[in-house]
This record gives C-alpha cells, structure tokens and sequence, in this order.
C-alpha cells in the first residue's frame, strides 16, 4: 500500500463529504468485471481489498480510494494473423480484393468473437483525499494514470475542483541552482541520479544513474547551459525520490527512520496492518508535500 509514485492535485475549494457520505457517492461507479464483450472494465473498489468492505478507508482525517482496471488480452500478432487468413478465404472465395472498409468490418466481427474467450489482466491504483490540507494525491506512475482516476473522481461526485501543482519558481531553475552550487537547504540531499537537458524542447538529453552529481563532468554540462529537468533527493533523512520538472514524484521511498515507526507498533491482522502503514505513510506525507511546495516558492495563486 505505501506510494512509490506522486501526483499531487490542489482541491481548489473545501472537501466536505465525510467518509461515508464519499463511499456512497462511489458507489454508483464501483468496479464490476468485463462483460463477455467489453474489452475493459474500470471502477471503485475497496482499498482494503475485500469486496463487503466499503469503498473508502478513513484514518486519522484522510481518506484513501482505490480504482480497479481490468482489460481483456488479445495480442494484436495474432489477431493480425487470423484476419489476414480470413481476408484471403474471404478474396478467394468471391474472386476480389476487400475494401478497407471490409477488411475493418472483418476485423470487427473477429475481435466480437474472440473477446469472451481472451484472458483477462487488472491492476489497481489507489489515492488519497487530506481534506484539511487540501490534497489528492494520486499513486501513480504515469499523467495518464492519475487523470482516468481523477476522472472517474469528477464522475461519481459530479464536479472536483483539483489542479495539478503550479509553484511560484520553476522547478527546473530550482533543481539547476543545487547542482550548479552544489548547495541544497539542510533537510535536502541530492543523491545520485539526473537528467540535463539542453533548453528547448528538442534540446539534447543527458541521464545520469549512480553517478557522483559534483564532478566536473557534470558542472560543465551546466556550464554549457543544460538544465535539470529530474533529479534524485532525499528529504530529512525520512523520504528518498526523484522529482521532475513537472512536480511529479517517482521512486518515492520510505526511509528507515519512517519504517523504524512500524516496528513498535504491534498489528493483529491485515486490515490494522493496512490502516498503520495508512496513517504513518499519510502523517510522513501531510509534512512532506507543504515542505517540498516551499522548496520551490510556494504555489503560485491562480489568476
């Protein structure tokens, strides 16, 4: 259950359904399998993974969600295949080459009969709502991701004031300024990854993996005026990631000190294991993203 993505959203307006009052309002788009014929299915379902449990888990004032995606598999090499066999007994057999449109509807009444039979795959993504912080944010890899989510959000509740994150400073000139001076403010350590970009957005790309950030190989990247666009940071020792230059996080983990908590806190079952690793993940989590705001100039106030 602990994140080790980030998209944080800003609710732009008061969050002010309680637990219950947003559980019942997710339940109109609760997760149900595909259809013999649909290719995907996507909804709500319990984040603590038990179908009777409700479709929100509430601790200490943040509520966490969880969507459920499932796609029905057929490889596109064999689909391709079984068309092109039943386009050519189809050509044979009336003396003509099909149109496109045919050939379209051939492979249209293919893939009809194939669905009920194809395999199924699903995956889940789960976010959290701190209504007196006023956050969503998003466990998710990809933009994509984190939109279908917020997406499905707006659809249960109607409307869902949420912006993705605008600072006061540009990411990319804060993150050149540390390595260019090597100076970070004291709970921030760069670690051992980037990626330089010459300006532009056809500029050329320099990655760098478990690499020393102060040698001189990587000032004179920057002196020859590549900018960071993603860098690896560890923030109080508490938490190690990597941000871009778009406020996302990626790779987020949980350091020792974090886990440290975990160890005098004693659990009986799953569901009270999920609501700790929920409640101290969450509390790491109300601290860090204010900071990491601050970092970069607070948020610029939307015109």
């Amino acid at each position: 259950m602990w994140f080790k993505n980030l998209s944080p959203f800003r609710l732009t307006e008061p969050f002010t359904l309680n637990a219950d009052e947003l559980a019942e309002k997710l339940e109109t788009l609760r997760f149900r399998p595909c259809g013999a014929h649909e290719e995907s299915s996507f909804g709500w379902t319990a984040p603590l993974g038990k179908a009777e449990q409700s479709l929100v888990h509430a601790a200490n004032g943040y509520m966490m969600l969880c969507v459920k995606k499932e796609e029905r598999v057929l490889p596109t090499a064999v689909v391709n295949e079984m068309i092109q066999e039943k386009a050519a007994e189809a050509e044979e057999q009336q003396g003509r080459k099909l149109s496109k449109k045919e050939r379209t509807q051939l492979k249209d009444e293919l893939i009809f009969d194939l669905l009920p039979r194809a395999f199924t795959f699903s995956r889940k993504s789960y976010a959290y709502i701190d209504p007196k912080g006023g956050w969503l944010v998003v466990d998710a890899a990809s933009a994509k991701s984190a939109e279908d989510l917020l997406s499905l959000l707006r659809k249960s509740l109607g409307s869902l004031p949420a912006v993705l994150i605008n600072t006061v400073n540009n990411p990319v000139t804060i993150m050149t300024q540390w390595l260019v001076t090597q100076q970070t403010p004291s709970d921030i350590v760069v670690e051992d990854e980037c990626e330089l970009r010459s300006p532009g957005e056809e500029g050329s790309i320099i990655r760098c993996k478990n690499h020393d950030l102060s040698l001189p190989e990587i000032q004179n990247h920057l002196d020859s005026g590549k900018e960071v666009i993603k860098l690896a940071l560890s923030w109080a020792d508490r938490l190690s990631f990597v941000i871009d230059k778009s406020f996302s996080i990626k790779r987020l983990r949980f350091l020792d000190l974090v886990q440290d908590q975990l160890e005098d806190i004693e659990v009986d079952g799953e569901d009270m294991r999920f609501d700790v690793d929920f409640s101290i993940m969450t509390a790491e989590l109300g601290l860090f993203l204010p900071r990491l705001l601050e970092l970069f100039g607070g948020e610029a106030k939307s015109s």
